[in-house]
């Protein structure tokens, strides 16, 4: 696993406890007591570490390789999944996944943008950045939850969509647009959950939702704070102060009403256990799809459209 530069100092912590319990099986010694010791002064420093990141180091964890991918949660949190492809335009984008599944005993449309583990995959999923036709795909899954009344769930991880020439000249930012207005109409609850990076239209695109969630150690913003660094001082390595200035973290959007509750992740980070994180997720999303099929379409939709209108603050 992946070590993140502020975790080097408990890395070598735990590498010296391995040492002690290696030496301790070559000689025979009984020094399980300060093992124990140590491991217990280990955990504490953890606890210690976690409870008190910055934001620029809940970025690393946002982004960390091993964190589970969309169809990582699919498989741990969902039975009898089956991918529906396409934008019906002759192109399915892989940097988002969809299809209709079982959620407990709920069927559910899911929706996701895909990141890779390795540089082969990730260059099949674009690195988890969307191209118009990925966003046409999941407006067309959309349109299918709200025919057929299931819930929708999307699952949010990307860096962005995508920027390049080819994106822009099959109209990106029309088809982002697009989502968004459709995605107010619709008559079924959305329940968007950032899993990892929430960055800018390439997020929103996927989040215009009844409820809105982030796991504990992802980060949502309007930009990326190497994007804002490089655009207000000309200087990308200014990202952790842009970072700090942005109000990215899910206890800062809490706050500021911007999201509705934060899924709480294993100690370390998703990726430190993948079926803890994912039952989490799951009764975070089971409980708000109980609380909202209750609900009438026109309360759904009013609720909707008034949730992000008060978004923001005004001064004159």
């Amino acid at each position: 696993m992946a070590i993140l530069e502020f975790e080097k100092p408990l890395f070598e912590i735990q590498q010296k406890i391995e040492e002690l319990k290696k030496i301790s099986e070559s000689s025979g010694m009984d020094v399980s007591d300060k093992i124990d010791l140590f491991e217990q002064q280990a955990l504490e420093y953890k606890k210690e570490l976690y409870a008190k990141l910055t934001p620029a180091q809940r970025i690393q964890i946002a982004r960390h390789a091993d964190r589970p991918t969309f169809l990582d949660y699919v498989k741990l949190m969902t039975t009898d999944f089956i991918e529906l492809h396409g934008d019906r335009e002759g192109t399915d984008d892989r940097a988002i996944i969809g299809g209709i599944a079982k959620l407990g005993n709920e069927s559910v449309v899911i929706i996701g943008t895909q990141k890779g583990k390795t540089t082969k995959e990730n260059l099949v999923y674009n690195f988890g950045m969307p191209q118009p036709q990925g966003y046409r795909k999941a407006l067309r899954l959309f349109y299918h939850a709200n025919k057929f009344n299931m819930p929708i769930v999307t699952l949010i991880d990307t860096p962005g969509a995508y920027p390049g020439m080819k994106a822009e000249e099959t109209a990106q930012g029309t088809a982002i647009a697009e989502n968004l207005r459709e995605m107010a109409k619709l008559n079924v609850p959305i329940i968007a959950v950032i899993t990892g990076e929430g960055c800018s239209g390439g997020a929103l695109g996927l989040a215009v939702a009844d409820r809105v969630y982030m796991l504990e150690h992802s980060y949502y913003t309007v930009i990326s704070p190497e994007g804002c660094a490089s655009i207000l001082w000309r200087d990308a390595s200014k990202a952790d102060v842009a970072a700090e200035a942005l109000k990215i973290t899910s206890e800062d959007l809490l706050k500021l009403e911007i999201i509705d509750g934060i899924v709480k992740e294993p100690l370390g980070g998703a990726h430190c256990d993948y079926e803890l994180i994912a039952n989490n997720l799951k009764k975070t999303i089971t409980d708000a799809i109980n609380e909202l099929k209750n609900y009438a379409p026109d309360k759904l939709r009013n609720d909707r459209y008034n949730k992000f209108r008060r978004m923001g603050v005004f001064c004159q």
